[in-house]
């Protein structure tokens, strides 16, 4: 069937908001998608269902473990991992690496040194940084070109040493949009024993996720990026999970993957999570390609995601269309259209002598939500040069977005050049 994004919109209860008489264009996407009724059906489900701690001998306890243990086993196949203990479950992607970072940190030694990028949301560099300084560490930092927007990975035997522990990576970046190639940066780091730790947040909403494929040993995603509650998800290698300390209370057992998982886990939001992955699910069943036989959930999964990304590219081509036809505009992404399948449809950019937070407030009231300003990218606005300018205007659709929603943007800035004081 071919893709209908009508269909998937009706999905998404907050799309029906209206401003002005008319319906809410939602591209602030990269910073939280609208939620699946799926998603909140399961939250509301769980509410009502099996409000009770777990460990208990009555039924709504157990009705509360069952949650638990199929939304670890969606997660688990969303990120197509081995092992349902491998699924961490934490507030978000920062608590998460914040949390990792110390844990991490207590077997790393003065003189070690960490690998943190110059593309990477904040989330995926301070963590790392803040801990080299309380132990010692040095910090080694892997830099993109801002004219191609991809990292040089010719550099990589001279940032990642013998010396090198851990390399923190974004797979996709919340300001250029880029996929990055962790495959490689992950060989690199495997071939002097490091770890490699991949902040997926910005990338899964948009494209498959397959930690064998990456050889990481961790990955993390947030699930409000990708149409469900705030909450967070991690992976994490088996046998290095097993071996670390985890802070956590003397009442607290030892065993994977809770050990991870300090105090009560907010069973509603993990329905949540399993109620965005069964979104997913849905979007492979109806449209994904019938070349691609999808029987089982990760199979479905992947489908859904190949089908999303379809049409995301189409959008991201539409808008970037349109966009080059701006005078003295620049999109500070990848724009060859052969090679949009190196970025996700997220598009930053900036226009000489324009305010981006001036844009962003006119966009808002035509009804047309975008961001503005460094969006936590503080490493990769300061690279481009413009974080003392008011960083980017950064314009997110994602699979429930359309064509028209496009146009309606684009001629909402060019009504906005024509005002402009």
């Amino acid at each position: 069937m071919a893709y209908d994004v009508d269909a998937v919109r009706r999905c998404f209860p907050g799309l029906g908001r209206e401003q002005d008489g008319r319906p809410v264009v939602f591209f602030d996407n990269p910073a939280g998608t609208q939620m699946a009724q799926r998603s909140i059906d399961r939250m509301v489900w769980a509410m009502t269902n099996c409000n009770a701690n777990l460990g208990g001998h009555f039924q709504t306890s157990l009705d509360a473990q069952q949650l638990v243990d199929d939304a670890r086993e969606a997660a688990k196949d969303f990120v197509n991992a081995r092992d349902v203990k491998e699924i961490v479950f934490g507030q978000n992607m920062t608590t998460l690496t914040f949390m990792m970072s110390r844990t991490l940190g207590r077997e790393f030694r003065p003189g070690d040194e960490v690998v943190v990028t110059r593309m990477d949301h904040d989330g995926n560099v301070t963590p790392w940084v803040m801990l080299a300084e309380d132990r010692g560490l040095t910090v080694r930092w892997l830099d993109f070109d801002p004219e191609t927007f991809e990292f040089d990975l010719f550099s990589l035997d001279r940032v990642i040493t013998e010396r090198t522990r851990l390399v923190a990576v974004n797979y996709a970046s919340n300001v250029t949009g880029t996929i990055n190639d962790v495959q490689t940066i992950a060989k690199a780091a495997k071939a002097v024993g490091a770890l490699v730790y991949v902040d997926a947040v910005q990338y899964a909403p948009h494209d498959v996720i397959d930690v064998q494929a990456l050889d990481c040993d961790f990955l993390v995603c947030s699930a409000y990026k990708f149409y469900g509650p705030h909450q967070g998800v991690m992976w994490g290698r088996r046998e290095i999970l097993e071996r670390l300390t985890a802070y956590k209370v003397r009442a607290a057992d030892n065993e994977l993957p809770t050990k991870f998982e300090t105090g009560t886990v907010s069973r509603e939001a993990l329905a949540g999570v399993m109620g965005a992955i069964e979104h997913y699910d849905w979007v492979g069943r109806e449209f994904g390609a019938p070349n691609e036989p999808a029987t089982s959930r990760r199979e479905r999964i992947v489908a859904g995601v190949r089908a999303m990304k379809r049409h995301d590219q189409g959008l991201a081509a539409r808008l970037i269309d349109g966009l080059e036809q701006v005078p003295n505009l620049r999109i500070m992404g990848i724009t060859d259209r052969r090679r949009l399948d190196r970025r996700v449809p997220t598009v930053s950019f900036v226009l000489e002598g324009c305010d981006p937070a001036e844009i962003a407030k006119y966009m808002a009231s035509q009804g047309i939500y975008v961001w503005d300003g460094h969006n936590y990218g503080v490493e990769p606005v300061k690279r481009l040069g413009l974080l003392d300018k008011g960083g980017v205007v950064r314009v997110g659709p994602t699979h429930y977005n359309s064509a028209a929603e496009i146009d309606r943007f684009l001629e909402a800035l060019n009504v906005y050049l024509q005002i402009r004081p």
